[in-house]
């Protein structure tokens, strides 16, 4: 009787914070689809090279780059049908691609000063092969998992759209980042872990775990993002966002913000493994005392710090390759090094970050050896 009750109420706390969610969304969402009303100055086209009319290498001052004047049919937009011709490598760059009859491109057409229509590779249209890798993903998730590993997909989905659907738009009305985060992550945790893992005592125990992490996650991100001085300003997209918008964005709380968002995925991971051990140890052998199996529990829960803090810092280590190959070719000393603001960021996001899955273990189990011995 007791478990039907928490089975229904956490049914109904799915689609109370579903319809939350979407509600939130769709106004919060208004002022994007207000924003595309207003008149553009230049247009994004899709195009096929369908004839390469000029190639050279260029040498200026710098190392030779290529140049080429390409002609393209319009496959997208209010030239379709048209062909065009426009330049790729004018300005010289480290990365001017080459671009080859039967491409499919991005072209931007503006106008230049005269009036006249001016138009720009940007680069290639790759949709059809991600949307391949996404379709390889689904199916393995899904001949693999079964149908649990379908609704993971159905819960990854949930989640996109929480971030795309809700927590962006009111970041870009200027609302408090944290505080969207915070809301955000009420919203996606529940219905992604019951939707993965089922609506069971196991799974419960697990969401209040890694609800309780947050805000250890959140507190030490607001200490150590202030006590090291960090402004949020270390990635260029940063400093463009502020331009753009004029200051209405809380940058540094934009920062605290991604912090919390990127600790859930890896929490549900931990988390819902804590709960499972206490499980299986408790049915296993029901005489084992509290203190006896959080012991047991947390054994195994070394094993599982152990390896996801080297996991998190490899994934750190694997996104930030460019910026640490700079790291290294940097004549001046280690001590110096770490305190530009694009190292520190990352050493504080990943240190708060392991600092969570730390502290996630003794939390979850915990909860687990409360519940489980409480429950029988």
């Amino acid at each position: 009787m007791h478990t039907e009750l928490l089975r229904n109420a956490a049914k109904f706390f799915f689609f109370v914070m579903t319809a939350f969610v979407l509600l939130f969304s769709f106004s919060g969402s208004s002022s994007l689809f207000a924003q595309e009303e207003l008149p553009r100055t230049e247009e994004t086209l899709e195009a096929t090279v369908t004839r390469v009319v000029w190639e050279e290498r260029v040498q200026e001052e710098g190392p030779a780059h290529l140049f080429q004047v390409v002609t393209l049919e319009v496959t997208k937009g209010s030239l379709l049908g048209k062909y065009i011709q426009a330049e790729n490598g004018g300005i010289e760059a480290s990365n001017v691609q080459e671009y080859k009859i039967g491409d499919r491109v991005l072209v931007v057409a503006t106008k230049d000063y005269s009036g006249n229509d001016v138009f720009f590779i940007v680069d290639y249209i790759r949709r059809i092969p991600l949307l391949v890798l996404a379709a390889i993903f689904a199916t393995a998730v899904i001949l693999i998992g079964g149908i649990w590993g379908l609704m993971s997909l159905f819960g990854m989905v949930f989640s996109f759209a929480v971030i795309f659907l809700f927590i962006l738009p009111q970041l870009l009305q200027g609302h408090d980042p944290i505080v969207i985060a915070v809301i955000g992550a009420a919203a996606i945790i529940p219905v992604t872990f019951y939707l993965s893992h089922g609506i069971n005592i196991k799974t419960h125990v697990a969401i209040v775990g890694t609800l309780i992490t947050l805000v250890f996650i959140g507190l030490f991100a607001s200490v150590f993002v202030e006590f090291t001085h960090l402004s949020g300003f270390a990635a260029e997209e940063a400093g463009f966002l502020q331009s753009e918008l004029l200051g209405k964005i809380n940058i540094k709380g934009l920062l605290l913000a991604g912090i919390i968002i990127s600790s859930l995925g890896i929490l549900d991971d931990i988390t819902i493994s804590q709960a499972s051990i206490i499980k299986e140890l408790r049915e296993a052998n029901k005489k084992m005392s509290k203190i006896a199996l959080f012991k047991s529990g947390m054994r195994v829960g070394r094993d599982h710090i152990a390896s996801l803090v080297n996991t998190l810092v490899l994934v750190y280590a694997g996104a930030s390759l460019p910026l640490l190959l700079l790291f290294v070719n940097n004549p001046h000393p280690f001590g110096e090094v770490i305190n530009y603001e694009m190292i520190a960021e990352e050493i504080v996001k990943t240190l708060i970050g392991s600092i969570g899955l730390i502290l996630a273990v003794p939390i979850t189990t915990a909860l687990a050896v409360f519940y489980f011995t409480k429950r029988s």
